[in-house]
């Protein structure tokens, strides 16, 4: 999981425009990096083609923290 963690920090400093060190599996995409429902699009977007995977919009809703995003792909991977 630690190596799926280390692919989204980074896809998601690219994205957001912010440190790698700021991104935690604790960080809130909404209170931590202030992203919108844009960015959340292009995040799962860009995890798609990262991870070769498609995501529903229902697991979509679920993606609060970067942990959220983390596990949902370690699980389906």
């Amino acid at each position: 999981m630690e190596e799926i963690f280390e692919r989204i920090r980074s896809l998601l400093a690219s994205q957001l425009d912010i440190e790698e060190d700021r991104i935690t599996m604790d960080s809130s995409f909404v209170e931590d990096f202030e992203a919108d429902s844009l960015d959340v699009v292009d995040m799962v977007m860009s995890l798609e083609d990262e991870f070769g995977i498609e995501v529903p919009d229902e697991a979509v809703e679920n993606f609060h923290t970067v942990g959220d995003v983390v596990r949902y792909v370690d699980e389906n991977t």
